[in-house]
C-alpha cells in the first residue's frame, strides 16, 4: 500500500503496481495503428475515471488516417504514457495502453466531441472523455504564464508553480503544481483576476492564494492561505518552461564483491551509503531512520541508520498481505475454509447475489487474480492524510453488493488492496471475530511476534517512529477498518526478521508455511505468485514490499540462498522508486556476490 486515494486516488490502479508505486513513463510515441479514414477524433480530451483521477489523452492523426497517441495521468506526475492498436470501426473507436496492460473501448459521440466507454485493467469502470474544449484568448492577459516559487514549511524549502491561461472570453484558469511532493495540475477553483490582483481556491489542498502582479509583469507577490496553519508569504516569478515530472534515473551497478558476510554487512552498507550520508536521505539532521534485519544460514543481526533504533515500529503496508496469506493458509489447514470458497458464502446473507457463472474464490484473492480493482469506488476518506481509516465493513459490503463477486472469464494478474482487504475481512467473518483479533490468535502469536501487531500499546506507540513524505514533511500514520489485511500491520526489524526465518525453517504452523509459499499464478514474465508472496522464478527468491504515507518496506527471503532481508524506512516512495527496494535489493545482491544496484543517489 502506499499513497492514499491521493497513490493516490483510490484509482491508483492504473498506473501502478505492488506496493503503491507509480508508474512515472515519459515516452512520447505510441506505435500507430491504421484507421480505416480520416477520423474526426484527432484533439485532446479529458477524462475521469472513478470520480477521482483526471487523465487526459491525445490522439494525432497522420495524412493516411492513421492514428497514434498518449495519455497523461497528471494527478501522478504521469505523461506521454504511449497509446497503441488504435481501431476504428464505424463510431466504435478502441485503444490499448501497453505500459500498464490496460484498454479503452467505447463509441465515438457527438461528431468526436466525446467518447464515450470502459477501461478495462482487470476489472471494467466507466470511462468518458470529453474534448478538451479550451479555446485561449487570442491576447494573453498580463498574468497569463508560467510562475514558480518557494516557501518554506516546517524548515523544509518547497516549490510551488502556478500555470495560468485565459480563454477567449477572458475567463482565467489555473493549476497548481508542487514538484517537490510529486503533486502536478491541482485544479484551481473560483478564480479572480482584476485591478492586477490574482486569487483562487485550491480545494484539494484546501487552501487559498491571493497576490499583486508587478509592474514590469515578471512576479507576483502574495499570500497562501490554508486551514492547516498561519498565512504565509509566497511570492513567484514569471517562468520560460514548466517544471515537469522526472523520469527516474536508470539504475547503475556497483561492482561486484564475494558474498559479504551477515556480521560484515553493516560496514559494507556504511560504505556504500556515503554519499547518502553526506547530502543524500541521510544527512546530519534528516529525521529518516532505516531498520535492517538479514539473516543466513542461522546467523542474524538487525541494525539501524539514521533516526531509527533496533526495535523501533514501522508501518510495514502492503508486506501484511503475506500475513493475510498465511492466515488463509493455516484456516485451510483447520479445515475452515478451502482454496476453492466463494468469498460470497463468508459474507453475512443477502450481502451479494450469486452470479450466473464462475464466482471470485479465496485462491483467486490471495492470489491477485479476483478481477477486483485495486481500491473500491466508494471510498470518501474525510481525512485525506488517514485514507482508509473510515472506511468500513459496511461500505465494503455495499461496495461488493453492487459490483458483484463474478470472475472474469480469464483473470489476470490485478494488484488490489481491495482483494486482500476482502479476503482478510472474509476470514474474520468465518471465525466470528475481528481481522486483528483473527491474525493475533492464529499468526502471531505461534510464531511469538510480541511486536507484530495493529493496535499499539501505550508503550510501543513510544517507540513508533514518525514518518515523512518523500519531501521529508510529516506524514499521518495510516488506520485500516474493512481494509486491515491489506496493509495494517505495524512492526519492528527483529520481529519481521523472526518471521522471514520462520518462512525458512518454521518451528510452528509448518503445514500452513508450506501451502503459503506454492506458486499459483502468474504475474508476469519472470513472476509468480503464491500466498500473496511474489516469486522471481529465476532465484526462487520470495519478496514483496509495502508503502505507506509515511513508511515504506521490502522484504525478502531465499530458500536457495538460505538468506533473509527486512528493510523498514520511515520515508514513503516517491517519483524516484522506494528506498527500501532499493536497499533491500542491494543488500540481497550483496549477501550473493552479484553487482549491487547502486545507492548512490539516495
Amino acid at each position: 500500500m502506499k499513497k492514499s486515494p491521493t497513490e493516490n486516488s483510490g484509482t491508483a490502479s492504473l498506473l501502478r503496481a505492488v506496493a503503491i508505486v507509480a508508474l512515472w513513463t515519459l515516452a512520447s510515441a505510441c506505435n500507430p495503428a491504421q484507421a480505416q479514414s480520416t477520423p474526426a477524433v484527432k484533439g485532446d480530451y479529458v477524462g475521469t475515471l472513478a470520480g477521482a483521477l483526471g487523465l487526459k489523452l491525445h490522439i494525432t492523426a497522420a495524412p493516411d488516417g492513421t492514428l497514434s497517441g498518449s495519455l497523461d495521468s497528471p494527478n501522478q506526475g504521469a505523461y506521454g504514457i504511449p497509446c497503441a492498436d488504435f481501431r476504428i470501426e464505424g463510431q466504435s473507436l478502441s485503444f490499448a495502453v501497453p505500459a500498464v496492460g490496460g484498454k479503452w473501448t467505447g463509441t465515438i459521440g457527438k461528431g468526436g466531441d466525446s467518447l464515450e466507454g470502459t477501461w478495462t485493467q482487470g476489472q471494467p469502470m466507466p470511462l468518458v472523455f470529453t474534448r478538451d474544449s479550451f479555446v485561449p484568448a487570442k491576447t494573453p492577459s498580463p498574468v497569463d504564464g508560467i510562475w514558480l516559487g518557494t516557501s518554506q514549511v516546517q524548515g523544509q524549502s518547497l516549490r510551488t508553480q502556478f500555470v495560468v491561461k485565459s480563454d477567449d472570453k477572458g475567463q482565467e484558469f489555473c493549476s497548481v503544481d508542487s514538484p517537490d511532493l510529486d503533486l502536478f495540475d491541482l485544479p484551481c477553483a473560483n478564480v479572480t483576476w482584476a485591478d492586477r490582483e490574482l486569487s483562487f481556491d485550491v480545494p484539494v489542498a484546501q487552501g487559498r492564494w491571493s497576490g499583486k502582479l508587478s509592474g514590469d509583469g515578471n512576479s507576483l507577490a502574495g499570500t497562501w492561505t490554508s486551514a492547516s496553519g498561519p498565512p504565509t508569504a509566497l511570492n513567484l516569478a514569471r517562468q520560460s518552461q514548466r517544471v515537469l515530472p522526472g523520469a527516474p534515473a536508470p539504475a547503475t551497478f556497483d561492482p561486484a564483491i564475494d558474498p559479504v558476510p551477515v556480521a560484515g554487512l553493516e560496514a559494507v552498507l556504511r560504505k556504500d551509503l556515503q554519499k547518502s550520508f553526506g547530502s543524500g536521505m541521510l544527512k546530519p539532521g534528516s529525521p529518516v531512520g532505516i531498520a535492517i534485519g538479514v539473516l543466513r544460514n542461522g546467523e542474524r543481526r538487525v541494525f539501524t541508520f539514521g533516526a531509527a533504533k533496533s526495535d523501533s515500529l514501522f508501518e510495514i503496508g502492503s508486506v501484511t498481505k503475506t500475513f493475510t496469506g498465511l492466515l488463509l493458509a493455516q484456516m485451510i489447514g483447520q479445515k475452515q475454509v478451502r482454496e476453492d470458497t466463494p468469498v460470497r458464502e463468508l459474507l453475512p446473507k443477502g450481502t451479494v447475489v450469486k452470479p450466473a457463472g464462475a464466482e471470485i474464490t479465496l485462491l483467486d484473492l490471495v492470489t491477485q487474480h479476483s478481477g477486483l480493482p485495486r481500491l473500491p469506488d466508494n471510498m470518501r476518506p474525510g481525512d485525506p492524510n488517514n485514507p482508509y481509516a473510515d472506511y468500513r465493513t459496511a461500505d465494503l459490503y455495499q461496495f461488493i453488493g453492487r459490483h458483484g463477486v463474478q470472475k472474469p472469464g480469464k483473470p489476470e494478474f490485478l494488484y488490489s488492496n481491495l482483494g486482500l482487504g476482502f479476503l482478510g475481512q472474509a476470514l474474520a467473518n468465518r471465525a466470528d471475530t475481528s481481522y486483528p483479533e483473527l491474525l493475533k490468535r492464529v499468526v502471531l502469536e505461534p510464531l511469538e511476534l510480541r511486536d507484530t501487531t495493529i493496535a499499539l500499546t501505550a508503550e510501543q506507540q513510544r517507540r513508533f517512529i514518525a514518518g515523512y513524505s518523500a519531501a521529508l514533511q510529516p506524514a499521518h500514520a495510516w488506520d485500516l477498518d474493512a481494509l486491515a489485511g491489506a496493509g495494517a500491520i505495524r512492526s519492528t526489524a527483529g520481529d519481521m526478521l523472526e518471521y522471514l526465518e520462520a518462512n525458512l525453517h518454521p518451528r510452528a504452523l509448518s503445514a500452513a508455511f508450506a501451502r503459503s509459499h506454492e506458486l499459483r499464478a502468474d504475474v508476469g514474465p519472470g513472476t509468480r505468485i503464491a500466498y500473496a508472496w511474489l516469486c522471481n522464478t529465476a532465484s526462487g527468491d520470495y519478496w514483496h514490499n509495502g508503502a505507506t504515507g509515511g513508511y515504506s518496506s521490502y522484504a525478502l527471503f531465499s530458500p536457495q540462498g538460505e538468506y533473509a532481508v527486512i528493510v523498514l524506512v520511515n520515508v514513503t516512495i516517491s517519483s524516484r522508486g522506494s528506498f527500501a527496494d532499493r536497499l533491500g535489493e542491494h543488500i540481497s545482491q550483496r549477501l550473493s556476490g552479484k553487482p549491487a544496484v547502486s545507492l548512490e543517489n539516495w
